[in-house]
């Protein structure tokens, strides 16, 4: 058994936060990285809008829609440093990276590179197009804990005079990772120039980290608003480079399909657009706490929760990645296959009233925990506490 290493001090809650919300008290929510939290606020911003749909749905529909959309859009896009008219507002990450995908003209033998830390979803999307097209999805290998150069040789040696489309997370769903993108970006542009585009999954990054799309000089960014900044599920950003937008192809076609990027994307006719219309909210809620103090706060309980149950669980600890979403890698044999992740998290729920994030990475299992400013101590020590029995 490893030596436990002394947690961190927790930091002080801050004043009122946990107000905001309204999740259920009772149950320890330590994977705000999957879902997110709306707080009350927002909430009530979106139930308001919902309300004025449904009292006149035509007039909803058809009178300033797209106007709303179109200020929302430049709200956002400011918010992450995109260029807001080279953004569109998609419903997350995923519906972002499939939308590049399709629009890329793929053909057989052309290729597609991830790492084998990319996020399932949008492998499933590039084993499709794949499929469909004849293109070869290639991954590089990377270490779990790897400095930037490393990360950066291990894309770079992915890359083949076949290589379209390199596909890199800023932050790394299965493994709470953060990636060199600005690193890697400028590599494959000194080594293949224009020819390889790259596309950044941030899918974590809005209202995590500062990464001003619009200096990254990536073909394409997508980053989920629903995370990490308070904004309702169903929120994100897509963000082109200049010389993509006339070829940018929406998934369903639609009355605004003609009048390009990124009016073709937006417009889905009988679609739900609270979600979109409410999320300057979302960000209103994050800069009245602060923005650093939000960060600094869940980052360093994020830090203390994992030396806690790492320390329980006789594990290791990585190194730390400065986010409050953490990795604490679980006994040997223990939900090293998806199924048994399922099951495991299933248990987590049901019997300790905890909910986690667990993958199962290259053969062993692994807990994602998250934190934010409606959790306290209490809920990670909950988790340390009783796992040890349950996984034994």
């Amino acid at each position: 058994m490893n030596k436990p290493i002394p947690a961190p001090d927790a930091p002080q809650p801050i004043p009122g936060a946990r107000l905001l919300f309204s999740n259920d008290a009772s149950v320890a929510q330590l994977n705000h990285g999957s879902f997110g939290m709306v707080p009350i606020a927002v909430q009530r911003a979106q139930q308001r809008l919902r309300d004025e749909m449904e009292a006149n749905p035509h007039r909803f529909f058809s009178v300033g829609l797209e106007e709303r959309i179109t200020h929302v859009r430049r709200h956002l896009a400011t918010f992450v440093g995109a260029d807001p008219d080279g953004s569109a507002l998609v419903n997350n990450a995923s519906t972002g990276t499939s939308i590049v995908l399709s629009s890329l003209g793929l053909a057989a033998d052309d290729e597609i590179v991830t790492t084998d830390h990319g996020y399932g979803a949008v492998d499933l999307a590039v084993d499709e197009i794949c499929r469909r097209t004849g293109a070869v999805h290639r991954v590089a290998p990377v270490p779990l804990v790897a400095d930037d150069a490393t990360v950066t040789a291990a894309v770079l040696a992915a890359i083949t005079p076949r290589t379209r489309l390199v596909i890199v997370d800023l932050i790394t769903a299965a493994t709470a990772q953060v990636f060199p993108v600005r690193r890697i970006i400028e590599a494959v542009r000194a080594a293949h120039g224009e020819r390889v585009a790259i596309h950044i999954d941030a899918a974590h990054g809005p209202g995590l980290l500062d990464e001003p799309v619009r200096e990254l000089d990536a073909d394409f960014w997508v980053g989920n608003l629903h995370k990490w900044a308070y904004a309702p599920r169903g929120t994100a950003l897509l963000a082109v480079a200049p010389a993509w937008r006339a070829r940018i192809r929406p998934l369903v076609l639609s009355w605004s399909t003609e009048a390009g990027f990124p009016a073709s994307l937006e417009w889905l006719g009988a679609h739900d657009y609270t979600p979109w219309l409410a999320a300057p909210t979302g960000l209103f809620v994050l800069r009245s706490l602060g923005l650093e103090t939000v960060r600094r706060h869940n980052t360093a309980l994020a830090e203390h929760g994992r030396r806690l149950v790492a320390d329980a669980l006789g594990v290791e600890v990585l190194p730390a990645t400065g986010l409050p979403m953490t990795l604490v890698p679980l006994p040997p044999g223990v939900a090293a296959d998806l199924t048994s992740a399922v099951a495991l998290r299933r248990r987590i729920s049901d019997e300790l009233s905890a909910e986690v994030g667990l993958a199962a990475w290259h053969g062993r299992g692994y807990l994602r925990l998250s934190a934010q400013v409606y959790n306290r101590v209490d809920d990670f020590q909950r988790l340390a506490d009783g796992l040890p029995k349950l996984i034994r």
